[in-house]
């Protein structure tokens, strides 16, 4: 039965009762009209009226809930679901709902999916170029001015030494671009090298001291996975050395029968409650891509804890 006729039928219910009441009653109205009268007039108004929230709070209540998930529901915390529950047209929308999820979520990851792997080609794209063009242009350009300083006079021998050591600090923050934009370590060496490579290139110029802990018997990831996995303890260990005000890092990489598990824990300020930034919606969106579980909360000793773990048939090679 719709939702309408539900509704429709209760009140009905109610109003005949009403009407019986009166006409077979022996209830009567006087003119004018006495205390009694009004009091039993009142008595039935109410009557009336308490039925009537009765039985739309138990008919809408299924709506309300339909309405606090549609104003939750996030699509980078996907499998979040409404129990069906209702009758009629109530259960047939809580249904629709919950499949028209099914396929947002779908929709979403392989959006993403295209959108991250578009991303990293270009990432890789210009990290070459930065690599094979400009740090090859630079690198002329030191060989030149050490020649050159091996023939001017003395008193611009000096000048030409720091003119060196400005380029070679530019090289060397082109290099380290690159590195950002496509850590090549992370396709010759493996993960658990570029990750080593990753600590101590963040920890050194902002004092981070950061301990790593790395199972031994680690499976072996797919490209996407171990890509997935690097970015995500890149974002942490920028936002814990950035904007967490963190003094000490704590990376383990662990293997279980859950799989592969990411743990990143600092012991900065923490979130506080504050709305996520695209940082973190990122680290959302690449979870999704490879079906890992990602999560984001405080650390047992204060800070903030980054958790990812990647199911054994998600992070296959």
């Amino acid at each position: 039965m719709s939702l309408y006729w539900r509704i429709f039928l209760l009140n009905a219910v109610v109003l005949l009762a009403a009407a019986a009441l009166l006409l077979l009653g022996p209830v009567t109205v006087s003119t004018p009209v006495l205390l009694t009268e009004a009091v039993i007039a009142v008595a039935g108004v109410v009557v009336m009226l308490a039925a009537n929230a009765v039985l739309f709070r138990l008919g809408l209540a299924p709506l309300q809930r339909l309405t606090r998930a549609m104003t939750t529901t996030d699509l980078l915390r996907p499998g979040r679901r409404l129990e069906v529950s209702g009758t009629g047209g109530i259960a047939d929308l809580i249904g629709t709902f919950n499949t028209m999820l099914d396929r947002l979520e779908a929709e979403r990851a392989a959006s993403s999916a295209l959108a991250l792997c578009a991303q990293e080609a270009e990432r890789r794209r210009i990290a070459q170029e930065l690599h094979d063009e400009v740090g090859q242009t630079l690198t002329v350009v030191l060989l030149d001015l050490k020649r050159l300083a091996d023939q001017v006079p003395e008193p611009l021998r000096a000048d030409l030494h720091r003119v060196q050591e400005t380029t070679r600090a530019g090289l060397d923050e082109i290099r380290g671009i690159a590195r950002g934009l496509r850590p090549g370590i992370l396709d010759e060496l493996g993960l658990t090298s570029a990750l080593t490579a990753l600590a101590h290139e963040i920890a050194a110029p902002s004092g981070l001291t950061v301990r790593r802990t790395y199972a031994p018997d680690l499976p072996a990831l797919g490209d996407q996975a171990e890509l997935v996995l690097y970015r995500v303890a890149q974002e942490s260990l920028t936002n814990a050395a950035r904007h967490a005000g963190a003094t000490k890092v704590d990376i383990r990489l662990l293997r279980g029968a859950y799989g592969v598990r990411l743990t990143v824990d600092d012991n900065g300020g923490g979130t506080g409650g504050a709305p996520e930034g695209s940082g973190i919606r990122g680290m959302r969106e690449r979870a999704l891509l490879i079906g890992a579980d990602l999560s984001i909360g405080p650390a047992p000793g204060g800070g903030t804890r980054v958790r990812m773990t990647v199911p054994p048939e998600k992070g296959a090679a």
